[in-house]
């Protein structure tokens, strides 16, 4: 075998181990949703299926995850966004008093959310200029905003 042959050989099968071996990391494993304790209540069956669509995986108890999210490194990203989804915003515990409800559809607005990262691989997160400022709107008129600014 020649020495480039040999070269990569050896690099394969050491990416190969090395993504092998991240398999044993435990973080992201659990899959499990916490119980749903209180939802929102959407303006209209529009704004419902919208948030569902292209909010609920990250800021809801109800993610549904793919089958990538068994396998490392992606499920650490995938855990990771969820968690952090879930402590900004979470549309499963509405009492929370710390949910970011003011910021909801402003991100929406900025183009912020949903992420590109995200849309890239759920098509029904995609959202069109008309779906997206129904999605505004629906935030707007169903979450409990602080109006006094």
């Amino acid at each position: 075998m020649s020495r480039p042959r040999k070269t990569i050989a050896l690099l394969a099968g050491g990416g190969l181990l090395l993504f092998l071996a991240i398999q044993l990391v435990p973080y992201g494993r659990d899959h499990t949703n916490p119980p749903v304790i209180r939802e929102a209540t959407w303006d209209s069956a529009t704004t419902q299926q919208l948030v569902e669509a292209a909010c609920y995986d990250c800021h809801s108890n109800e993610t549904r995850r793919p089958w990538y999210a068994k396998v490392a490194p992606a499920s650490w990203l995938l855990e990771r966004d969820i968690r952090a989804g879930r402590e900004e915003l979470n549309l499963s515990e509405m009492d929370r008093e710390d949910n970011e409800f003011d910021k909801a559809a402003e991100t929406v607005a900025d183009g912020e959310m949903p992420p590109r990262r995200y849309t890239l691989m759920h098509e029904d997160a995609r959202l069109s200029d008309s779906e997206r400022d129904a999605l505004i709107r629906g935030l707007q008129q169903s979450l409990p905003i602080d109006r006094e600014d």
